[in-house]
């Protein structure tokens, strides 16, 4: 349980590396949206 309360990874940067990836896969998410609607 230990892992989950570092990040999931169990180092400081897990959380930050994780966040990333979710800001990342929401923008891309954004685009499918939008380019889905200009279409």
């Amino acid at each position: 349980m230990s892992a989950y309360g570092c990040g999931g990874y169990g180092y400081g940067s897990g959380l930050a590396r994780t966040a990333v990836i979710v800001l990342v896969l929401f923008i891309l998410l954004v685009i499918i949206l939008a380019a889905g609607i200009y279409v």
